[in-house]
């Protein structure tokens, strides 16, 4: 079935599909979804810098009165928030005797470590030294430079996006045995989508793939999102791999328009049996001109939370996705 073309502008976002195509019946995508298109993609975006930065968190959860904890690639990494509100961020044992920073609370901007007392404002202090963070009022990001290997730059690359004083904003986070490369090689497998996950999208047809320019290295999809029943919201949205770690997909037309997805995947180290664990950091940063996208926003605190169940639904299968492959790829079966 040919997908709607996505509403103009100042027209109602619903449609109503009139003809329904049932789930076995739509149109087979695995031949045009070849291994090796999606490895090459993949290829070119392992070999984009990311001058060391990885995601760590969503920035709201960053409270000024106590340290957040994460572990990036074995690291274990503390941040809180400075006297100016500033994120500080780095090694979350205390040097003194090993106590674990993310227990020790927060004092005008100070973390204090509740076994002895060493009190850490962000700068080196009796061995402890900070790593470079930033917060992009969404998401929060540290650098690791003896992680990550690469050329280290002033700040992350944080992919273009509408402004968040002005955007619905709210941030998933998953975890998954398996790489960095599996959760960005699902994300750029786009032919999945009405298959793997009918509960949210009909009618996909995948319209462009990369090219040889830079620019043109995208995925453009026309996709409808199921609302209830038969009404569904159709676009057309764009997929790009800024990164080694990140898969942006770009609403340019339709509802939304202008509305991004940023799905980052932060290495987290081994389990207790050797096997990789990721996090998928996932920021939806929605914007609309419609008046009503006024009120969705100040009902930010109650949308959230749907939205990320919306998100994590779709993750629960695309991180099984994902883990199948690195299965697959550690074993030696991984097709094509």
């Amino acid at each position: 079935m040919t997908p709607a073309r996505p509403p103009r502008r100042g027209r109602l976002p619903l449609r109503l599909r009139r003809a329904p195509v049932a789930w076995e019946r739509q149109r087979p995508t695995w031949r045009a979804a070849r291994p090796a298109l999606i490895a090459d993609a993949l290829k070119r975006a392992q070999a984009r810098p990311s001058g060391n930065w990885y995601v760590v968190g969503a920035s709201r959860d960053l409270r000024p009165d106590r340290p957040l904890a994460r572990t990036v690639d074995g690291h274990e990494v503390v941040l809180w928030r400075d006297a100016r509100g500033r994120p500080v961020a780095g090694p979350g044992v205390c040097p003194h005797l090993g106590a674990p920073l993310r227990d020790s609370p927060v004092r005008c901007g100070t973390l204090v470590c509740h076994w002895h007392g060493l009190a850490l404002d962000g700068t080196p202090s009796a061995g402890w030294e900070p790593w470079p963070a930033h917060d992009d009022g969404v998401l929060l990001w540290v650098r690791l430079d003896g992680a990550g290997g690469e050329e280290p730059t002033g700040r992350p690359p944080v992919p273009a996006r509408p402004a968040a004083a002005g955007a619905l904003t709210a941030v998933y986070t998953g975890t998954g045995v398996c790489e960095p490369d599996d959760v960005v090689a699902n994300r750029l497998d786009p032919w999945h989508g009405a298959w793997f996950h009918p509960y949210s999208f009909v009618d996909l047809t995948v319209v462009d793939t990369p090219g040889p320019r830079e620019e043109e290295d995208a995925f453009t999809v026309d996709v409808s999102f199921k609302v209830a029943g038969r009404f569904v919201v159709p676009v057309r949205a764009v997929f790009t791999a800024p990164g080694p770690r990140t898969v942006v997909m770009r609403i340019t037309e339709g509802e939304g328009e202008g509305s991004v997805v940023e799905t980052h995947a932060t290495p987290l180290g081994r389990d207790a049996l050797g096997r990789p664990r990721t996090a998928v950091v996932e920021a939806v940063v929605a914007t609309s001109e419609r008046p009503g996208f006024a009120v969705a926003r100040r009902a930010a605190p109650l949308l959230r939370p749907a939205i990320r169940y919306a998100a994590g639904r779709l993750w629960r299968d695309d991180l099984a996705y994902a883990e199948r492959r690195w299965t697959l790829r550690s074993t030696g079966r991984f097709p094509g």
